[in-house]
């Protein structure tokens, strides 16, 4: 079976309408294809069957489900890798000046899935910090399958395979059972919880630097701007905001420059003093 426009209608407004994420025309296939594990969990026949009664007894419930099926979880340790390099090889040597009287950095991994890319960020912050220095990772994201997952902090050979080194697999990871978790010391630093990027931010304490990465690409651009206005609220004036490479601020908020920051670029706010950066626009 496959979706009527109808469905595909109902199913791709309520994703917009939860998740601000926009289902264009042609994406059928890929719908049906995330719901139907959903269906047959909750007992429905056929993916079918399952719309047809959500529509006639909404369910929140079903609804989170649905969220959750929708919503694209691709990560990986170290993802793009060029991020990372920037934030050793410019960022924090840069943030180890300006903080020195703290020596304390708080970033925060937006759509964090399932937590790879906090973790990563946590083992680059624990190889790089001098002595003394600590540090507050807060890892967000719409599902919260993906939220459990990351507060549970295991994963399997595969998900270790990629983009860790074997030496940071040694050092962070402890066997469990066929997986493998993050060492409590690491695990400390880095909390998660569920929060839609699309809804009024929570009140968070300010960041150093905003991981915001391969997200912003499933809204529209008035949802964009206002994702980047309400980050820009929680971001320090001198911090570090980093986008997918398929992304940018530039002709949506104004209020950011690009910087180049070792081979790839960042964004600050126009009250920034990118000592070290070269700007780009």
């Amino acid at each position: 079976m496959t979706l009527s426009q109808a469905e595909f209608t109902y199913i791709s407004n309520l994703v917009r309408k939860e998740a601000s994420i926009v289902l264009a025309p042609g994406k059928e296939y890929l719908v049906e294809a995330r719901l139907i594990p959903v269906a047959r969990a909750v007992g429905a026949p056929n993916v079918n069957d399952f719309i047809a009664d959500l529509q006639k007894r909404p369910n929140p419930t079903h609804q989170r489900k649905i969220i959750d099926a929708l919503t694209t979880n691709e990560t990986s340790f170290f993802r793009d890798r060029e991020p990372f390099s920037a934030l050793t090889d410019v960022v924090l040597p840069e943030l180890i000046k300006s903080r020195a009287a703290q020596r304390k950095l708080r970033f925060w991994s937006a759509a964090s899935s399932s937590g790879q890319e906090a973790y990563s960020l946590a083992i680059t912050l624990q190889e790089t910090l001098p002595s003394g220095w600590t540090f507050e990772i807060q890892g967000t994201d719409i599902s919260t399958a993906m939220v459990d997952r990351a507060q549970k902090a295991e994963y399997s050979q595969v998900e270790v395979n990629r983009g860790l080194a074997a030496t940071q697999l040694v050092q962070y990871f402890e066997r469990a059972g066929a997986h493998w978790r993050i060492i409590p010391a690491l695990r400390k630093n880095v909390s998660f919880k569920h929060m839609s990027l699309t809804a009024p931010f929570p009140p968070m304490q300010p960041f150093d630097v905003i991981f915001l990465r391969n997200v912003l690409i499933y809204f529209d651009v008035a949802t964009k701007r206002q994702v980047l206005q309400n980050a820009a609220k929680i971001l320090r004036p001198d911090g570090w905001l980093f986008l997918g490479a398929a992304e940018t601020t530039i002709g949506i908020d104004d209020n950011y420059e690009r910087v180049a920051a070792g081979r790839t670029s960042a964004y600050r706010t126009r009250t920034a003093a990118p000592a070290g950066a070269a700007r780009r626009g």
